[in-house]
């Protein structure tokens, strides 16, 4: 192959993966490589499943979307971690939260995301650890499967 079209061809790969990140709303991955009604996908296998990623697709944009809010540290969609940097919301300054989202499974299911969330407290000696209330975590977990259940939906609609 030469080499312009070797050049012109990783530029259509990374513009692919680069897509398949972005943040808006539609014609995401999930929708393009997936069957619309029949539950199986195009490329075998379950219409959840994305070939590219190892995890749920339909769980992962869901995750982006929940934790959209908090700047982003580090997404790897083949091991299913999401984690987020500090977020401090601007009317509570003295107190900053941090996220990271497990997604365990390929298939759309209730004990496929785990979340844990830290909480740190502004005090004499700088930033301390605080305790999280349980709710806030399940909150967020429900936030996203809630989310995943609509962008399935969606894409079975379309």
């Amino acid at each position: 192959m030469a080499p312009r079209n070797m050049l012109g061809l990783l530029a259509s790969a990374a513009l692919v993966a680069l897509a398949g990140c972005s943040s808006g709303r539609g014609g995401g991955v999930e929708a393009s490589n997936t069957s619309r009604a029949d539950g199986v996908g195009l490329f075998g296998g379950d219409a959840d499943e994305v070939p590219g990623i190892g995890v749920n697709a339909f769980l992962w944009r869901a995750s982006l979307d929940t934790l959209s809010f908090m700047p982003l540290d580090n997404a790897d969609p083949w091991g299913g971690v999401i984690n987020t940097e500090w977020y401090a919301n601007p009317e509570k300054p003295d107190e900053r939260f941090k996220a990271t989202v497990y997604i365990l499974d390929t298939r759309l299911r209730a004990d496929a995301v785990t979340v844990s969330v830290f909480k740190e407290t502004s005090g004499e000696n700088g930033w301390e650890t605080a305790p999280i209330d349980p709710a806030t975590t399940i909150a967020i977990e429900n936030a996203i499967l809630t989310r995943a259940r609509q962008l399935r939906l969606a894409a079975i609609e379309s």
